[in-house]
């Protein structure tokens, strides 16, 4: 390998939404530096990236077929078009076969004589750690997830005994870590299926287990002023002395080139959307609630019900995005809230609504970029986690003083959680005095954000060591 060759990165996400955003950004910010990047990805996703690349011309798409496995529908090559949960097995057995035309890139661009050096894989592919084996090349893997709830998520399976055996209210603690806040059993969602072996799930999050502590590095969405304490904790948990980057948050990145380009002439965005021109015409900053639960949350028709009569009652503007196919409002309901309710069931530029000024407040299932979305924006949160380590991001929020939970402790009560709980929490989020401090404090949060990925911050200076030990690992080769 000659030294004058450019740095070369190839990205491989995990084909959900929330796993691609984040690995987008940081491609963008790598190829800022002057990286070449390849993103790998398949022919139903592509059209979803290049959208957000386009102006980008360091980052490329390699587009390989999605594989056809029994049971799954054709078509289906995101978690988001899941039609059921019971799917997602069959969906993770077919990107495995994803490898073989993999390394059929990695072969031409060995024979191109544009190797990269290192490849970042989500932690779901765990394959790759054998393809970076084969052609030498570092593995930096991807959890989309904090410092934090990491090291809980992994810690977790050491106490495996302790946890299956505990009550859904009973406190949960690992000596061996300093957790800030208390961990109760129900906030480990499917626990019971990570850990049985008979169950095929539990042996698809091992082998990826496996792969992630022998990966070359892990990139971590977050910033050190916001987990500090916790990195070394992370980095523990891997061998070849692997380093935890904090390079966050990645969704600031456009908000790095604004910055970057502060005394050029301002590019015209020319997309007009109904729900921002809706914001618009809102009275008053901080006013309008926003209620999204993600792409891969699914609630009971009875839950969507219990929502949209808590929001009725609360009396505040809102924004809420519907996914449900088969949840209709309660008679009369659309017509009571239409002057001041804006139902969504389409996809909606979700940065773009919490950066608008008259949103206040976001009711949200807590996955880790909506975490990040809302202390990125200055938008406090009222946290409903549904599933995977969303508690621990809940919590971390709270913790943070900018965020309220729903429920003191996750899945207490019948399950459904019914309007009268959600207008009281909506209220205090949106007018009272817990919900004032937490606006105070996501707004310096706001400011920590931006100082961390700006030039000299903390996250631009680890991602420049990171991509000076790779460059440094070339060279010696």
């Amino acid at each position: 390998m000659g030294s004058a060759s450019p740095l070369h990165v190839v990205v491989i996400p995990y084909l959900a939404q929330g796993h691609t955003a984040p690995l987008i950004d940081l491609s963008k910010l790598l190829a800022r530096r002057g990286i070449k990047v390849t993103i790998i990805t398949t022919p139903a996703n592509s059209q979803n990236i290049l959208s957000r690349v386009s102006r980008t011309p360091e980052i490329s798409l390699s587009i390989i077929p999605f594989p056809r496995v029994e049971g799954l529908p054709e078509g289906v090559e995101n978690t988001a078009d899941i039609p059921s949960v019971d799917l997602f097995l069959p969906f993770i057995v077919a990107t495995k076969k994803l490898k073989e035309p993999f390394e059929n890139i990695l072969r031409d661009m060995f024979k191109a004589g544009c190797p990269p050096i290192c490849i970042i894989s989500d932690f779901f592919l765990s394959w790759t750690i054998d393809t970076c084996r084969s052609f030498n090349i570092p593995r930096v893997v991807s959890h989309g997830m904090g410092v934090l709830p990491q090291v809980i998520s992994k810690a977790a399976f050491s106490h495996a005994p302790q946890i299956l055996a505990s009550l859904p209210s009973d406190v949960i603690q690992f000596p061996e870590l300093t957790i800030p806040f208390q961990l109760h059993r129900a906030d480990f969602f499917d626990f019971h299926r990570y850990t049985d072996p008979n169950d095929p799930l539990s042996k698809v999050v091992m082998e990826a287990g496996k792969a992630d502590m022998e990966s070359w590095g892990v990139v971590v969405n977050s910033f050190e002023e916001l987990e500090s304490e916790d990195i070394a904790a992370l980095e523990s948990f891997y061998g070849n002395d692997a380093k935890a980057w904090c390079v966050g948050p990645l969704l600031l990145c456009d908000q790095i080139e604004d910055d970057e380009g502060a005394n050029e002439p301002k590019k015209e965005n020319q997309t007009s959307y109904p729900y921002i021109e809706w914001l618009d015409k809102q009275d008053g900053p901080d006013t309008v609630l926003y209620v999204s639960f993600g792409t891969q949350a699914r609630l009971s028709n009875m839950q969507m019900d219990e929502i949209a009569l808590g929001l009725e009652m609360a009396m505040h503007p809102f924004i809420w995005v519907v996914k449900s196919q088969t949840w209709l409002a309660p008679e009369g309901w659309e017509e009571r809230v239409k002057r001041r309710g804006l139902i969504m069931r389409t996809w909606v530029e979700q940065r773009r609504i919490l950066a608008h000024p008259k949103v206040g407040g976001f009711l949200s299932h807590c996955g880790w970029n909506s975490v990040l979305e809302s202390l990125s924006m200055g938008v406090p949160m009222l946290a409903w986690p549904m599933g995977a380590e969303q508690p621990f991001n809940a919590k971390v929020a709270e913790r943070l003083g900018a965020g309220m939970r729903i429920l003191e402790v996750v899945g207490e009560g019948t399950g459904t959680i019914g309007s009268e709980i959600i207008c009281d929490k909506v209220k205090e989020l949106m007018c009272g005095v817990e919900g004032r401090k937490a606006r105070e404090r996501a707004q310096e949060l706001k400011r920590m954000t931006r100082q961390a990925v700006k030039k000299g911050g903390s996250s631009d200076r680890t991602l420049n060591e990171l991509i000076e030990c790779l460059a440094h690992r070339r060279t010696d080769m």
